[in-house]
C-alpha cells in the first residue's frame, strides 16, 4: 500500500484530500503545518508528500528544505494559489518532484501523483544481481549465471564507481530497465533522484516539453511555467528509454545537455545549469540509425561512452530454468500462494524454445501458464501450443478443419494475440486470419488510446512489427499515435 502524506494548514484541502484519495489501495495522513509535516514523515514514513507553500509557521519552501536534509529521495509535490516563477524555480531547486497550481484538475493531480509513486518505488526497489539465485526473498532481479549475463553483471559493477554516461542496448524485452536501475542503485548517485522517461511512449510535440520544461505561453496550451525532468532529477540520474526513436531535434538538445551541462525550456532563452547522469537504452541498432541519417553521429558517440549490450534469451538458454523458477517463486508470492512446479519435459520446451519477445516473452507465457495449468505441476500440455509443437508447419495433408487454435485466458488479449499469430503461421491456408490479425491490432490501439508502444506490449510484439502492420492493414486512427 502506497502512503501518502498532506501537508496544508487549510481545513477545506484537507477534506478534499481525504475524498479524491480514498481508496483502499492508499494510506492518506495529513498535517496542518510545516511543523506538524516533519513529525509525521518520521512516524509515517510517506512514500509521497504534497505540500503547501504557504502555511503559517515554518513555510512549505523551508520544510522542504529539511525534508531533502533527512531525505533526497522523497518526492514532493509543491502546491500553491499563488504561483510565481521564482517560486517555482527556487521549489525545484530544492529538490521538489513537480509544482501544482491551486485550484487543481483533479485528473492531472491523480495522474501526477500516480507518477511520483511508481518514481518513489523505482528509487527504493533494489534490483538484485543474483547470479545463482542464493536469495529468494527479493522482489526484482537481474537472473542470469550464464557466461554473457556474468559480463553485464561485471560492467554494472565497474560503472558503479563512475559518473559516465551508459547506453544499454539490446532487444525488446532483454532487461533494459532493471540494468539501469541497477547502475543508478550502486552508483555514487543512489542518494538522489531517479526519473524514468519512455522517450517512445511520448507524443514528439511533447517530448521536448516533458525533458526541458517550458515558459507559459510558449505554445498554444502552455497556460503556466512547467518544469522538465532535468530540472527535476538535478544531481540524480535521468533514464532515457527507447531514444532511438528520439527526434532529430530533441536529440541535438540532448548533446547540449552532455556537452556543456545546460537546457533552456521551449520558449525561453536563459540557460539553465544541470547536474544529471544520463543513461540512453535502445533495441534499435544505432550504428545502422546514423549510417540511415535517423541517428545524430555526435550524440551516438556522446552516449556511448560506457555500453552494455544485453544478451538474447535464446543466446543464454542454460539461465532459462533459472528464470522459469524466479517467475514461479515471484508470481506466486505476488498472489500470497504457494508455487507450482514444472515437469522436466515442460521445462526442456521451454529451454529450446527461440524466445523473439526474450524475457519479458517467458514471464508472460508462466503467467498464462500458471493460470491454465489443471493442476499443481506445469505439465508440457499446458504450455501454448507454437511452444509444445516448436512452430512446426501442419503435416502434409492435414484437414483444415482439424486444425484448432489453442487455448488462452479470456482476459490476456497479449496472450491471445501472441496464440493466434504464432497459430496463423502454422494454419497458411486459412484466409481469415489476417482479418483477425488486423481485428486484434485495432482493438489495441482503441484500448490504448493509440499509443503504440503500450499497444505492441499489450499484444506482445515489437514496436516495429505494430508499424508494419498498420501500415500492411491500412489501419486508420482518431488519436495521434504516440
Amino acid at each position: 500500500m502506497d502512503k501518502l502524506l498532506l501537508i496544508d494548514d487549510e481545513d477545506d484541502v484537507r477534506y478534499s484530500f481525504k475524498r479524491i484519495f480514498a481508496s483502499p489501495e492508499l494510506d492518506l495522513e495529513t498535517a496542518a503545518s510545516g511543523e506538524e509535516g516533519l513529525e509525521v514523515i518520521k512516524r509515517f514514513q510517506p512514500d509521497l508528500v504534497l505540500m503547501d507553500v504557504r502555511m503559517g509557521g515554518i513555510t512549505g519552501l523551508e520544510t522542504l528544505r529539511r525534508i531533502r536534509q533527512d531525505d533526497a529521495k522523497l518526492p514532493v509535490i509543491m502546491m500553491t494559489a499563488f504561483g510565481t516563477t521564482q517560486t517555482a524555480i527556487e521549489a525545484m531547486k530544492l529538490g521538489a518532484y513537480d509544482y501544482l497550481l491551486k485550484p487543481f484538475d483533479v485528473p492531472k493531480l491523480k495522474q501526477l501523483v500516480a507518477d511520483a509513486l511508481k518514481a518513489a518505488r523505482d528509487m527504493k526497489q533494489v534490483v538484485a544481481c543474483e547470479p545463482l539465485l542464493e536469495s529468494e526473498d527479493y522482489d526484482l532481479g537481474i537472473v542470469g549465471r550464464s557466461q554473457p549475463m556474468q559480463e553485464v553483471f561485471k560492467m554494472i559493477g565497474q560503472l558503479a564507481g563512475s559518473d559516465a554516461t551508459a547506453l544499454i542496448t539490446g532487444e525488446s524485452g532483454t532487461g533494459k530497465e532493471l540494468v539501469a536501475r541497477a547502475i543508478y542503485q550502486n552508483s555514487q548517485r543512489n542518494d538522489n533522484s531517479y526519473l524514468p522517461i519512455n522517450c517512445a511512449a511520448i507524443p514528439e510535440n511533447l517530448l521536448e516539453s516533458e525533458l526541458f520544461g517550458h515558459e507559459k505561453g510558449s505554445f498554444t496550451g502552455a497556460t503556466s511555467q512547467r518544469v522538465g525532468k532535468f530540472e527535476q532529477c538535478d544531481k540524480g540520474t535521468l533514464f532515457l528509454d527507447e531514444i532511438g526513436d528520439m527526434t532529430l531535434a530533441t536529440q541535438a538538445k540532448i548533446l547540449r545537455v552532455l556537452q556543456n551541462g545546460t537546457i533552456e525550456r521551449v520558449g525561453g532563452n536563459k540557460p539553465i545549469k544541470v547536474d544529471v547522469r544520463i543513461i540512453a537504452a535502445t533495441n534499435r541498432r544505432l550504428e545502422e540509425a546514423v549510417a540511415a541519417k535517423e541517428f545524430r553521429e555526435d550524440l551516438f558517440y556522446r552516449l556511448n561512452v560506457v555500453r552494455v549490450s544485453l544478451p538474447t534469451l535464446r543466446e543464454r538458454r542454460e539461465d532459462i530454468p533459472l528464470l522459469i523458477d524466479y517467475f514461479l517463486k515471484t508470481i506466486a508470492q505476488a498472489e500470497g500462494r504457494k508455487p507450482k512446479s514444472i515437469l522436466e519435459d515442460a521445462q526442456e520446451l521451454l529451454v529450446r524454445h527461440d524466445w523473439p519477445g526474450n524475457v519479458r516473452e517467458l514471464e508472460n507465457v508462466i503467467r498464462r501458464t500458471i493460470v491454465m495449468a489443471k493442476g499443481e505441476a506445469i505439465r508440457a500440455d499446458d504450455l501454448p501450443a507454437d511452444i509444445r509443437t516448436g512452430g512446426a508447419a501442419p503435416a502434409p495433408g492435414q484437414a483444415l478443419g482439424q486444425a484448432e487454435p489453442p487455448p488462452a485466458a479470456a482476459n490476456d488479449l497479449g496472450s491471445i494475440a501472441a496464440t493466434l499469430f504464432h497459430w496463423a503461421k502454422e494454419q497458411p491456408e486459412l484466409a481469415v486470419l489476417p482479418a483477425v490479425e488486423r481485428e486484434l491490432i485495432a482493438h489495441a490501439l482503441r484500448e490504448t488510446n493509440g499509443n503504440q508502444v503500450r499497444a505492441a506490449k499489450l499484444l506482445g510484439i515489437t514496436r516495429a512489427t505494430l508499424r508494419k502492420r498498420i501500415e500492411k492493414f491500412g489501419i486508420k486512427q482518431s488519436v495521434s499515435v504516440a
